[in-house]
């Protein structure tokens, strides 16, 4: 009975808990009004541009934001075009001034002197990000065996132009797309089935070939360094949710993490579609090539003109502009459609400070130089009513060590139309490296290779790369590809091999050709070979410079692939394999009294993740017992000659 009551008596209070919770409280003071309008409404009368935020249907309904920037009085004005994934209201945000191009940040904060100069600036959300509706796929590729829906970047392009031309009656009717990187990707994809009214392209660092040598490998080596900017690009649509680090610096996290697929678990990325595709396709199988972009514009017909952006020390896309022009080039037969601009930046500088790169300083500011000098009467030419005549080199190259620039015909090439010869530069015993070939008892050096302590790519600490700009604090990640390699010069676990003093110097124009003849105690090894200018030990001006290593070209190859990139084969131990490879494009002069170096390594952590140096048929799925010591040898006598073939520019 007193157990009965006493439920009566919870049930009561119960009740009268649930009643008084849906009582709205008392006031417990007076209400003051917020000062805080409903609806702010700006007041831009005195503003020299208007912005029109605009919703496009695409042809499957999917609709995408999009934000118009329109010059106050302009008519007959050209359109200039840019896809992002990284947010068109960040990229178009209005700033402190009633102008312009002030107030805008990314390529227009820098490119003033063009947005100025009458565009109509148009900046788009690509499908599934940001205010844009639909699905987001990383590099969508075009519809057909990868993509079995209608719809790609081309198509949405397309849809994009068509739309703009027949609702901006400010425009002349002409658009151009520009982009950095995977915005680079996206003037590519314009290129494909392009809609009338696009006149130029402007691919700068474009994303091209995700495998063979852009983002996510080179010659079949996972950049690991990238798997933040996977995470923080696909796990949502606004790149709200954000890769966390536990440790200041990046090569103990990533040495600490295990194997890449290990790391990418600990952070959740096996719920990303983007990463399980990685995992499935180590090698260069069809679901790369069939999105490769140099093989698919190869196919098509060449209408549109095209300059392509290249940076001599990229950090993340140094593959693409140079494989789209070897692919588009041989087509362009009246010299007329294919232009390319190379300069002496990292990633996405010709839009940045371009006075210097890390340590090695130019003699002017070379951004501004392609900017004034190159990009605006390009895209001045293309796009505007009664344009200029076009003043532009078919190939404008800068020519680092005498830090001059080049205008070409073609590529690869030099000042009067000098063509590479390809020139042996052999390595030798005792650290030597000549043109002239080995003896026939010249021998071999040998290190040992250990995963649990991997060759650092810069100086420790590492510190993390913020994907969302691309930069890190300390040692900047975009300047590591000019940083003094003495820096790792005298570990055991790296070979040097160097010339004497050049008595003459050494052009060389295009890319190198790895010729290494080695050996390895293990089923498979990772061969990192660098091409190196090194200063004299004393610089007249620049203290600093005195003995510098400064890597002009460097590239890594899983010995996996080295029989081809499709299919992964095991090394056989202890036996003399060639490791053939090339090297990403270099403009460069070592001038008279420099030397000429090769370094040679097995890793290149973090930015590439550790071979466990024992075959495994997935790397990303090594386990801790995988990773093994073995011993390197690098062979360089008469029979197995090792060499760097150069593209010398004779004199």
């Amino acid at each position: 009975m007193l157990f009965r009551a006493a439920l009566t008596s919870i049930a009561s209070a119960c009740f009268l808990s649930v009643a008084l919770a849906g009582t709205p409280p008392k006031a417990q003071y007076p209400a003051l009004p917020s000062e805080t309008p409903a609806h702010f409404v700006a007041v831009t009368d005195r503003w020299d541009f208007e912005k029109r935020d605009v919703m496009i249907a695409m042809r499957d309904g999917v609709k995408l934001h999009t934000v118009i920037l329109i010059p106050k009085g302009a008519q007959h004005a050209p359109i200039l075009l840019t896809r992002t994934p990284y947010d068109a209201n960040g990229m178009t945000a209005h700033g402190p001034s009633a102008h312009l191009a002030p107030n805008l940040v990314g390529y227009d904060n820098a490119l003033y002197t063009i947005i100025e100069g009458g565009y109509i600036r148009v900046v788009q959300d690509i499908r599934g990000k940001y205010g844009s509706e639909g699905d987001y796929v990383m590099a969508r590729p075009v519809s057909g065996p990868q993509n079995p829906t209608p719809v790609d970047d081309a198509t949405d392009t397309y849809d994009t132009i068509e739309w703009l031309v027949h609702h901006v009656p400010e425009s002349n009717g002409r658009v151009g797309t520009l982009g950095i990187s995977y915005d680079g990707f996206e003037p590519l994809m314009a290129a494909y089935h392009p809609h009338p009214a696009l006149k130029v392209t402007v691919p700068m660092n474009p994303m091209v070939d995700g495998w063979m040598g852009d983002d996510w490998f080179h010659h079949g080596a996972f950049r690991q360094i990238n798997l933040p900017y996977i995470h923080d690009q696909v796990a949502t649509r606004d790149n709200s949710e954000h890769w966390w680090t536990s440790n200041a610096d990046d090569y103990a996290q990533y040495l600490e993490g295990g194997s890449a697929g290990d790391v990418a678990h600990a952070h959740g990325l096996e719920q990303i579609g983007f990463w399980q595709k990685l995992v499935a396709h180590p090698e260069y199988d069809r679901f790369w090539q069939e999105q490769a972009i140099d093989r698919l514009l190869a196919k098509e017909p060449l209408t549109v003109p095209m300059l392509l952006v290249h940076g001599l020390w990229d950090q993340e896309d140094i593959y693409g502009a140079l494989a789209m022009y070897r692919a588009l080039k041989p087509k362009d037969t009246a010299n007329d459609k294919v232009f390319l601009a190379m300069g002496p930046w990292y990633h996405g500088q010709e839009i940045a400070d371009g006075t210097h790169l890390g340590r090695i300083r130019f003699p002017s500011d070379t951004s501004y130089d392609f900017q004034r000098e190159v990009l605006l009467p390009f895209l001045d030419h293309y796009l505007k009513d009664n344009p200029p005549p076009l003043s532009v080199a078919p190939v404008t190259a800068y020519e680092t060590g005498t830090n001059t620039w080049r205008h070409l015909k073609t590529w690869p090439s030099a000042q009067g139309d000098r063509a590479p010869v390809t020139t042996p530069l052999y390595l030798g015993a005792q650290g030597a490296l000549a043109f002239a070939a080995p003896g026939a008892h010249d021998g071999a050096d040998a290190y040992v290779s250990d995963p649990a302590k991997p060759v650092p790519y810069r100086q420790r600490p590492i510190n993390p790369v913020d994907p969302a700009d691309g930069f890190s604090v300390g040692a900047p990640w975009h300047e590591w590809l000019t940083e003094d390699q003495r820096n790792v010069a005298t570990r055991p676990d790296v070979l040097s091999y160097v010339t004497p003093p050049l008595e003459a110097a050494v052009q060389i124009a295009g890319a190198p050709m790895v010729h290494l003849q080695a050996a390895t105690t293990g089923t498979d090894a990772d061969w990192v070979v660098k091409l190196i200018d090194v200063y004299p030990d004393e610089v007249a001006g620049d203290a600093f410079m005195g003995g510098y290593q400064l890597m002009v070209s460097a590239d890594i190859l899983r010995g996996r692939y080295r029989e081809g990139y499709t299919v992964a084969r095991a090394i056989t131990p202890n036996v003399p394999l060639e490791y053939a490879f090339d090297l990403p494009n270099a403009n460069h002069v070592f001038k008279k009294g420099h030397r000429i170096m090769v370094q040679i390594q097995s890793s290149w952590f973090p930015v590439y993740d550790r071979n466990p140096q024992t075959f495994v048929p997935n790397v990303f799925l090594a386990k801790p017992a995988d990773y093994q010591k073995q011993t390197m040898t690098v062979l360089h006598d008469a029979a197995h000659a090792s060499r760097i073939d150069l593209p010398l520019i004779a004199h």
